[in-house]
């Protein structure tokens, strides 16, 4: 993890809890996890989530109601984030991909549409989990 002199302590850790998770957190799970740091009330990982969402850090995904860090959190330039999201063990890949970006730019310019943010979550196995589903 990068340090980030802008953030508050409490946006401080809970990027450090989100990045050292080994899969999504809720805001509860943040909450317990950071208890001995002082955090008290649900509002206080709320606030500092919106923040870091806002600063391009953390990404909510919105088909399990949990965050993650960014994993690319020094690349603003995709205006589409995708999420392959294990049903199975909790692995999350990010990505983007400039071939499903541009056709969804041109549907949204046909259609004169105005996004203000576009995240497409892929619910499923991974191919670790995939693998071990097919020997069983």
């Amino acid at each position: 993890m990068t340090a980030h002199p802008e953030l508050t302590r409490n946006q401080s850790l809970v990027l450090r809890a989100l990045d050292k998770a080994d899969g999504p957190l809720s805001a509860y799970t943040i909450l317990d996890r950071l208890r001995d740091d002082g955090f008290r009330a649900p509002l206080q990982v709320y606030r500092a989530l919106e923040k870091l969402q806002e600063f391009g850090l953390v990404h909510r995904l919105e088909s399990i109601n949990a965050f993650v860090a960014c994993a690319h959190p020094n690349c603003h330039g995709h205006a589409m984030i995708a999420f392959a999201i294990c049903q199975t063990c909790g692995r999350v890949d990010e990505f983007s991909d400039e071939v499903v970006e541009e056709r969804l730019g041109k549907w949204v310019s046909a259609h004169r549409f105005k996004p203000e943010k576009t995240t497409i979550e892929i619910r499923g196995n991974c191919a670790a989990c995939a693998g071990l589903a097919e020997r069983a």
